[in-house]
């Protein structure tokens, strides 16, 4: 493949994946408005703080791969990307570390109050009287909201100093993270005003969304615990910053903040911040997941998705439907020849019915073969039965989705 980084990753990366037989171009100085005119001739763009805007799909002549060296992918107008055919993955979790260290450490420098101590002693002053007064982690009350990789390593962290834990009560969440939940005897609270307003902190760990937008507002703000403390180490977008600043000013509560809504696109220059320079604020300057570990990790998640989507695998893809589009799941099982998989779809096309996702796997031996093929409509019995006859055809058969293929409609 050929590879164009519009970002640095670490030189080993790109060592490993020549190795392999991959082109790699690291242009780490282009912009956003530069892509379109760099990405001709490439397969693959790996990014990770550049966009990548809808005009990147519409003129690329060959890009089949586009993979966040991180977990959002906000920057990426997936979309746009769907709509050409253009798989979008991420490397989720491997940053999680990072981040969950650099939140407990904005929760000790609130605590502790550790910037101000910092800074007067940097000028020449003592004030032991002045900051000998802290409140203390151990027994407070934290609600996580966004329990996935970050959230659960933050929650770990947070328990190793006698932090008692909260978060939502979430349908279908993943057997590892209810068990590992139950573990962090994390209580759930069965609504956000619940969860909220029990905590002595709360944190962030959640992408950035429609659904996510201004999560923290007026609302959720007058929700807090007076006092109490915020933190954001996801996205700035979260945060509706009028309301923040307005509950700061009033001294309701206090935040940790490593992410903003208008930060710099760039990675170095001038810029003023009413939240960043608020007396009752730590904030960092988006740096979650620049630690050398996490970056190291990142790549090597990069490095892993190349080689999947080589060998037919689409690995953490995030604009592929979650669902089955079809209505039907012809089974066919057959011989494994040139030309029978031509012909069934050849059969498909004429009556009319769309393939929207299929599989073929060879059984051991090499000698035969079967086919999963997920249509949208309802294929005839004279389909079906032209399907069977069909040299080299073995068998044919169909499930409805959501029907019990043993016991039918």
């Amino acid at each position: 493949m050929q590879l164009l980084f519009a970002d640095r990753l670490p030189a080993q990366t790109l060592v490993e994946l020549e190795a392999r037989g991959h082109v790699c171009v690291m242009e780490p100085g282009l912009a956003a408005d530069d892509l379109p005119e760099r990405i001709a001739g490439f397969d693959g763009l790996v990014v990770r703080s550049t966009e990548v805007k809808a005009a990147v799909f519409e003129v690329a002549d060959r890009l089949a791969l586009v993979i966040r060296a991180g977990a959002g992918t906000n920057t990426i107008d997936v979309d746009a990307a769907a709509t050409r055919g253009v798989f979008v993955s991420n490397v989720p979790g491997r940053n999680a570390a990072a981040v969950a260290e650099l939140t407990m450490g904005l929760l000790l420098a609130i605590d502790r109050r550790i910037a101000d101590n910092v800074a007067d002693l940097r000028n020449g002053h003592w004030d032991k009287q002045r900051y000998s007064k802290a409140n203390g982690l151990l027994g407070s009350t934290m609600g996580i909201i966004g329990l996935g990789s970050i959230g659960l390593a933050v929650a770990e962290r947070a328990s190793a100093f006698g932090i008692r834990l909260r978060s939502l009560a979430r349908p279908g969440r993943p057997a590892h993270v209810v068990s590992r939940a139950e573990e962090l005897a994390i209580t759930m609270c069965d609504s956000m005003p619940e969860l909220v307003s029990s905590a002595d902190i709360v944190t962030l760990h959640v992408p950035s969304c429609e659904d996510t937008r201004h999560l923290v507002d007026d609302s959720f703000l007058d929700q807090m615990r007076n006092g109490a403390i915020l933190l954001n180490t996801s996205r700035g977008d979260v945060v509706d910053e009028r309301a923040l600043l307005k509950a700061l000013d009033a001294g309701a509560v206090r935040a940790g903040l490593d992410v903003f809504a208008d930060e710099p696109s760039s990675g170095q220059g001038p810029w003023d911040s009413p939240l960043g320079r608020h007396p009752n604020v730590v904030a960092t300057h988006h740096i979650g997941a620049s630690t050398e570990q996490a970056q190291r990790a990142i790549a090597e998640g990069v490095t892993e998705i190349v080689d999947a989507f080589v060998a037919g695998e689409a690995r953490h893809c995030v604009n592929l439907d979650p669902s089955r589009l079809g209505s039907i799941t012809l089974t066919v099982r057959h011989l494994d020849r040139v030309g029978v998989l031509a012909q069934v779809l050849g059969q498909l096309s004429t009556a009319g019915l769309n393939v929207e996702h299929m599989e073929n796997r060879v059984f051991r031996g090499g000698e035969a073969a079967v086919a999963s093929i997920d249509v949208a409509g309802h294929p005839s019995e004279a389909l079906l039965a032209a399907l069977a006859e069909i040299p080299h055809v073995l068998g044919v058969s169909e499930v409805t989705f959501g029907e019990d293929p043993e016991r039918g409609p």
